[in-house]
């Protein structure tokens, strides 16, 4: 069994994300937002199968204002990849699971 999806806050963000010690992905979304409910299993996917390589975590927009404004989040579900406090990667909009691969794989 790989690791679980965290869930982050405005109040954990910094010391989840921005001090962890491997890179994290990290899915903004909403629960009325129908896009990022057809992505959500590919966050346990992806949590599983980079497991060690990655740390995979969601952050409710909604209830989360500072941090989904500080990272400028217009749209969602928005990916973010965070590594050493910066980010280092970004993926807009619902994507299939191959997408997802693609997109992991070019930053890991």
């Amino acid at each position: 069994m790989g690791q679980a999806v965290s869930d982050y806050t405005d109040a954990t963000f910094e010391a989840e994300v921005l001090k962890a010690t491997t890179t994290v992905l990290v899915d903004f979304w909403a629960p009325w937002c129908g896009p990022c409910r057809l992505i959500a299993p590919f966050m346990d996917w992806a949590a599983e199968t980079y497991a060690g390589k990655l740390q995979v975590g969601k952050l409710e927009v909604d209830g989360n204002p500072a941090t989904r404004d500080a990272y400028q989040v217009q749209g969602i579900p928005t990916l973010i990849l965070f590594r050493d406090g910066k980010e280092i990667g970004r993926q807009e909009g619902a994507i299939a699971k191959p997408q997802l691969q693609a997109f992991l794989d070019a930053h890991l």
